[in-house]
């Protein structure tokens, strides 16, 4: 993936982020996209060989329009300052959860997980993880789990949750032993990486590890969201 070429447009368009700017850039753009599309294919080809289920997926099914919607935000800048995809089995807008490439300048990431789930869902993943605590534990409390992502809550460079609540939620026992994990209101992992980390032949190794490293623990929430799709 030619990722400095994907970044040095990214810094382009967030220092001039206006149409008249990027109506004249265009070509710059169709080049970071093109550029960014060609590694979500390749990453769409390497997932596919673990996780057969996102074989059938297209480029418009796991990549976002680059155009912003600005009518509920207060920040009006019409584009993104990112190109993201979203490797998702059941599609982008599903609960269903999935792998998301993110590349920002300075805030690249790797993602696995899903997020928002209406309170019937959250609540059945917390009673599975209650249920079946040894599976979800071998999943989520493993070595190379624990150095990738961490334990739930954030950290500098990596996360497990992206909100948690304060207390324990309604109608679980709140001396559980493992409550930190009743206490995610989603389940999502993330790794920040370099902005290099997508340049030369070895991403797509790197790339792999994360992913598969996280896939116990999609695949343990998945199975109770499809309960539910």
């Amino acid at each position: 993936m030619n990722v400095k070429l994907i970044l040095k447009f990214l810094n382009d368009v967030a220092a001039n982020n206006n149409r008249p700017w990027f109506q004249a850039h265009r070509s710059d753009y169709l080049a970071a996209k093109e550029a960014f599309e060609a590694g979500v294919a390749q990453a769409m080809g390497r997932v596919a060989d673990f996780d057969p289920s996102i074989a059938h997926l297209t480029m418009s099914d796991v990549t976002y329009r680059f155009y912003r919607d600005t009518r509920f935000s207060p920040d009006k800048s019409p584009y993104k300052r990112h190109l993201g995809a979203y490797l998702a089995a059941h599609g982008k807008k599903a609960f269903h959860g999935g792998y998301y490439i993110h590349i920002e300048p300075g805030q690249c990431m790797l993602a696995c997980g899903t997020y928002y789930l209406p309170m019937n869902i959250l609540t059945a993943c917390r009673n599975e993880i209650m249920a079946n605590i040894d599976e979800w534990l071998r999943a989520v409390a493993n070595p190379d789990f624990l150095r990738l992502f961490g334990r739930p809550g954030k950290g500098e460079r990596k996360g497990f949750g992206l909100e948690h609540l304060k207390k324990c939620p309604a109608g679980f026992p709140a001396d559980y032993a493992h409550i930190d994990y009743l206490r995610m209101k989603d389940y999502c992992c993330w790794v920040n990486v370099d902005d290099d980390f997508f340049e030369g032949d070895k991403w797509l190794d790197r790339m792999e590890q994360v992913f598969t490293t996280a896939k116990p623990m999609l695949d343990f929430i998945n199975g109770v969201v499809d309960d539910y799709e």
